[in-house]
């Protein structure tokens, strides 16, 4: 494999989460008083940490939102997922076979620790993933598209970033990935490919994802 380190983002990669999570976002938004449709919330928010959803309210509306936001909203998802969430289809399978290659991966997500683990307990993902090769947006300063993260994920797992490559599935994390010196994969079952615009390449199912990485 042409790679050191395979860098997976979390949700919409890994676990197939943000129709779950970007349905109750929006809703949430709507409740309070900010008019946000699903596609919204795709547009502005899909791969970033939850502090941008205050920063992008702030600067429209002059608006705060309540101090607990974070956890009422972060409440309503874990449960949302110990309902509905799944794997995405074949994610097993490629780091079953990346573990058989010898290839280290991590995942590298603007969610919450918490957030990660929720999502990987409830799909079966906690039995490939460990603490020491799990990083998320709360490790560093800035959450995507910064490429704060990417870059922290590369030095705590002792690999060069041009010898990384990132698999993304929101314009926020190509451009992270791009701003760290990385080459990226746009995955598009969800996300259309001119919304992953400088990806070095595409792909709609996670079975066709090591063949690009050869």
């Amino acid at each position: 494999m042409r790679y050191e380190l395979v860098v997976f983002d979390n949700d919409g990669v890994l676990v197939d989460s943000e129709p779950i999570s970007n349905t109750i976002l929006a809703g949430y938004l709507t409740e309070l008083g900010h008019s946000t449709s699903y596609e919204d919330s795709l547009r502005d928010y899909m791969g970033a940490a939850v502090h941008r959803v205050h920063d992008l309210i702030g600067e429209r509306t002059g608006q705060r939102l309540p101090q607990d936001f974070d956890e009422t909203l972060h409440a309503r998802v874990f449960a949302a997922f110990e309902r509905e969430l799944e794997a995405v289809a074949g994610a097993t399978d490629v780091l079953k076979q990346l573990v058989e290659a010898e290839v280290p991966y991590c995942v590298a997500s603007s969610g919450s620790h918490e957030r990660i683990r929720v999502g990987h307990r409830k799909t079966g993902l906690d039995a490939w993933f460990r603490d020491e090769n799990i990083f998320s947006a709360e490790d560093v300063g800035r959450g995507k598209p910064a490429p704060d993260l990417f870059l922290h994920a590369a030095a705590r797992m002792g690999v060069a970033p041009e010898r990384c490559v990132v698999i993304e599935d929101s314009r926020l994390g190509v451009q992270a990935a791009l701003a760290a010196g990385m080459e990226v994969y746009g995955f598009t079952a969800m996300t259309p490919q001119d919304r992953l615009a400088g990806a070095n390449g595409f792909f709609d199912d996670m079975g066709k994802l090591l063949e690009l990485l050869r």
